[in-house]
This record gives structure tokens, sequence and C-alpha cells, in this order.
């Protein structure tokens, strides 16, 4: 292999993210970056291999990560994330938890806090 074959074979793909969410840029679903996202208890067994992007994103949400840690974790850029996420919210596949407002006491926003540090830490 020529050295600029090997160059060209190392540098990530453009055309995938766009071809993982035929072209769309946004979410059907309102997803803040700090949602914790969680699978539904689901008859429907899951249309994708392991593998297979969707797959995994699934497999992770049984431990409730937020939106952030998925994109973070699979090396996704955060657009195409939240876009293949809220198509799994809409299918019935996921489900995301509500996140913190201005009604939030000192010890959930502490909560909230400790979680965030803690996936930073993860990666």
């Amino acid at each position: 292999m020529d050295s600029w074959e090997r160059d060209v074979a190392d540098e990530p793909s453009l055309v995938r993210p766009y071809t993982l969410t035929a072209g769309r840029t946004d979410s059907r679903v309102d997803l803040p970056l700090e949602a914790p996202v969680g699978t539904l208890a689901s008859s429907k067994p899951s249309r994708w291999p392991g593998n297979d992007v969707r797959g995994r994103i699934l497999t992770m949400c049984v431990d409730h990560p937020s939106v952030a840690e998925i994109a973070a974790q699979l090396a996704l850029p955060l657009g195409v994330a939240r876009v293949l996420i809220g198509d799994l919210v809409t299918q019935g596949y996921l489900q995301v938890q509500t996140t913190l407002d201005e009604s939030a006491t000192t010890d959930e926003r502490r909560e909230l806090i400790g979680r965030t540090l803690r996936g930073l830490r993860a990666l």
C-alpha cells in the first residue's frame, strides 16, 4: 500500500453520517444534550443487529446515558446522534427522560452535575 493510500484509508468518511440520517439534520423529538435516554419495555424486537449503529444505541440505552454520552461513545457527530435517537424514540424503542427546569431543587441540580462529571470521567 502506498503512503497516499494509507492516508486516505485513515481519513474518516464524510458521507457516512449523511447516509445514516438520510440527509436529515433535525430530530423530530426535543433532545437536550444532558437528557438521559432509556429503552422502553417493548414487545417489538430490534430490527438492527448489534453492530449497526442503531443496535449499538439500543444496547447503550439500557444504562440510561445522556444524548451527549451516546454521541461521544459512538464517535458520532452530535447532530447525527440526535437524529438517530429521535428516530428510535418515535419508533417506540427509546424514551427520553425529562431534564431539570427552573423548579428543580438544589439536590436535583447537584445530582445532574454529579452524573455529568461521572460521564465525563468515563470518557
